[in-house]
């Protein structure tokens, strides 16, 4: 029986906070499909769309506790996460992952038939990220694709078919995740040496890693840029646009290899403002734009 209690643990067990850094970049694939399409707005795909995105979420978040609990124990900044700390069980999170799996499939089939075909590869590659870090520094990068299947992934929930916009944001979401993902990453350096696991600070260090970390963002400007370009928008958007880069340089200026203390305001903070921002301005000039 579900309680309130219950839905806290589950709710800490997958950072629900932490959906603002995919969802808002959904709804702009979302509105720019109904600019596309020349639709009109639709509550009941929205809400079908936001369930999609949230169900693919906890999948996600819950294998990655599921496989890492063993690690998650080692290590004393995640010692206290719900695995770890048998706050819940094994079978509970399992359980937790199949429901949460089967309610995505089952709400793309509602979407499109395009969305339902292609749901099985969205659930590889959030879940694959988790099993990365065992053998390929580059896991920032397979977490960064899975957050970035949220615009196209709603862009196709509209309109049914690709285009090379809501691709922009995809890859714009890829190496803007994957740089911040490093800058988290920082923290766990050492363990990550010490348990033959691999990531790009582990790699190549801390000073290496935020170099990494600050190529891919401008990375993640330029695809911005570039889907700007291709949009003709207006003001909102390269509003939008100026505050995201702005927050980008902030987080790099916030984190220093030899001090890690901002990290989490850094990872955290800065872009969660910076996705919402962002999708703010964007929605706003896509739905002011004459069309």
């Amino acid at each position: 029986m579900f309680t309130f209690s219950s839905v806290k643990k589950y709710v800490s067990l997958v950072k629900f906070s932490h959906t603002i850094f995919s969802m808002p970049f959904a709804l702009i694939g979302y509105f720019l499909g109904l600019k596309h399409e020349g639709a009109g707005f639709d509550m009941v795909l929205l809400m079908v769309i936001i369930l999609a995105v949230l169900l693919a979420r906890n999948t996600a978040m819950g294998f990655n506790r599921l496989v890492d609990r063993r690690f998650d124990a080692l290590n004393p900044r995640t010692a206290s996460r719900e695995l770890p700390a048998r706050i819940l069980s094994p079978m509970a999170v399992s359980v937790f992952i199949i429901i949460n799996a089967l309610g995505f499939v089952l709400t793309s089939w509602f979407i499109n038939p395009l969305c339902f075909y292609l749901s099985p590869v969205a659930l590889f590659v959030i879940m694959g990220y988790s099993l990365t870090k065992r053998f390929t520094p580059f896991s920032h990068m397979v977490l960064g694709l899975g957050l970035a299947l949220a615009p196209i992934g709603a862009y196709l929930a509209v309109t049914g078919q690709f285009q090379w916009i809501p691709l922009m944001f995809s890859f714009a979401v890829l190496f803007w995740v994957s740089g911040f993902d490093i800058i988290y990453a920082l923290q766990d350096e050492f363990f990550d040496k010490k348990n033959a696991l691999f990531s790009i600070p582990a790699a190549l260090g801390k000073d290496n890693a935020l170099m990494v970390s600050r190529i891919f963002h401008l990375f993640s400007s330029f695809f911005i840029f570039w889907a700007g370009w291709m949009m003709n928008p207006g003001y909102l958007y390269w509003t939008g646009t100026a505050v995201f880069c702005i927050l980008l340089i902030y987080q790099h200026i916030l984190v220093k290899p030899k001090d890690l203390s901002k990290v989490n305001l850094a990872f955290f903070t800065t872009n969660g403002i910076a996705s919402l921002v962002f999708a703010a301005f964007v929605i706003a000039d896509l739905l002011l734009a004459k069309n």
